[in-house]
């Protein structure tokens, strides 16, 4: 387990290799993160390094409270790690700290919410006939026996809400990391939509 940063997606576009091929890249911006606690197995019984970012005008009384002498950061996350001895409160982490070309990451989001979908969408079932007189075209069939058991078994796939979860994308290759612009072009899609909020870590 290893440190990541905190950052946002900022959409998609593509990049051309020395070799002229492109490649399709997702923005992920990452302001620099703050450490704002260290996570001690005699302490807190696990090894965590917890990060923020996002510095905000107003803040809760606790969240004050639990940063104390530090900025307003508004947006707190933990990352497990095998050794927390090299961080300590206070310290800033930036891109270049933690990401280079050529690195592959996991990057954890919250999917799109798709609201309540069929099953044809939500589990790539097929449809039905779609001949004159069949009434069966985007229905689910059968959901399971009769009278033994008698009922539907747990975990049927059936319609329901799709989406808004957390996904995790993993072993995505870093295509370039711009820490001037505290930026990181990470290959292919991501979860999310723009502007969602993103944990980049190494894979």
């Amino acid at each position: 387990m290893s440190i990541g940063l905190i950052g946002r997606k900022a959409g998609m576009t593509q990049v051309f290799q020395e070799d002229g091929t492109m490649v399709a890249v997702s923005v992920v911006e990452v302001a620099p993160n703050r450490v704002t606690r260290v996570r001690t197995p005699e302490r807190d019984g696990y090894a965590a390094v917890q990060l923020g970012t996002n510095e905000r005008a107003r803040l809760t009384k606790p969240q004050l409270g639990q940063l104390k002498d530090l900025p307003k950061l508004g947006t707190l996350r933990e990352f497990r790690v095998d050794d927390p001895s090299g961080f300590e409160v206070g310290q800033t982490l930036a891109i270049g700290d933690v990401f280079a070309a050529g690195d592959l990451v996991d990057v954890t989001g919250v999917s799109k919410g798709k609201g309540f979908a069929g099953h044809v969408k939500r589990h790539n079932f097929h449809r039905g006939p779609t001949t004159h007189g069949s009434d069966h075209h985007r229905e689910p069939g059968s959901i399971g026996p009769g009278t033994t058991p008698g009922r539907v078994y747990k975990g049927l796939r059936m319609a329901g809400h799709m989406g808004d979860e957390q996904v995790t994308t993993k072993k995505v290759r870093v295509v370039k990391a711009d820490a001037a612009n505290n930026v990181l072009l990470v290959a292919g899609s991501l979860p999310g939509g723009r502007g969602s909020l993103v944990l980049v870590r190494k894979a």
